[in-house]
């Protein structure tokens, strides 16, 4: 039986979850070959018996795992002999913070820019989910959210300034160091997110994120550009 992700899918075949980006490269990471099976938004809940409600969600020979933090959890304790994400529970709590500060601040910023691109990249028949579940979270209409998002970019750009320095002050070529660490897969996953449907540029192109983010676009065989991306900077 193939080893199965199930990843979040929509039109020309984007793949545009930040959770399943560092899934995928958690199994590359890992030196494990996988079939990423593409799911619409409303299509997740009628897999496994509605057992889960959002991707990714590993099938690994009939073990079944959902959620990525628990997926990496699965692939270090399933084959410690391989590569791990996690040298122990230093890193992993440090891989939290990561998580817990760009999706605390950069995320924020994001979504309502972002949220129209999303609903019109998503399938027909999860548009009317998608555009009903985000407008209660976000308050308003997805047209209202977008409005004026390029006078924005700049706080995106300022509120990514610690990865900037990461990699200027401290001159290391990863955030985990000399080798892409989940801590990389983290947080490249967010801005696979959002290259995979807008058309806006975030970033300038001398801008040290953007050379690391193609860096890790390259780990792997090239696994992060097996998806169609739009231009992350100009």
């Amino acid at each position: 039986m193939p080893r199965i992700l199930h990843d979040l899918a929509c039109l020309d075949d984007r793949r545009l979850s930040p959770y399943c980006w560092r899934s995928k490269w958690a199994l590359a990471h890992k030196g494990l070959e996988f079939e990423a099976r593409p799911q619409g938004f409303t299509a997740i809940p009628r897999l496994y018996d509605g057992a889960h409600r959002t991707v990714p969600i590993l099938d690994d020979d009939g073990h079944v795992v959902a959620d990525s933090w628990a997926i990496a959890d699965y692939l270090d304790a399933r084959y410690p002999n391989r590569p791990r994400l996690f040298e122990g529970p230093a890193e992993r709590a440090l891989c939290r913070f990561t998580e817990a500060w760009l999706f605390g601040t950069v995320v924020p910023l994001l979504m309502p820019m972002l949220a129209l691109d999303i609903h019109d990249h998503a399938r027909p028949e999860d548009r009317a989910y998608f555009r009903e579940s985000r407008e209660q979270r976000l308050g308003r209409s997805l047209e209202a959210a977008a409005a004026g998002r390029e006078e924005r970019i700049a706080d995106v750009r300022a509120a990514l300034n610690p990865l900037r320095l990461t990699f200027t002050v401290q001159g290391q070529p990863y955030l985990t160091g000399e080798r892409a660490g989940y801590a990389d897969y983290i947080a490249a996953g967010l801005l696979q997110w959002a290259a995979s449907v807008t058309t806006l540029p975030l970033l300038e192109r001398d801008d040290p994120v953007v050379a690391w983010l193609e860096r890790v676009r390259d780990l792997h065989g090239g696994l992060g550009r097996t998806s169609p991306m739009y231009a992350i900077a100009v």
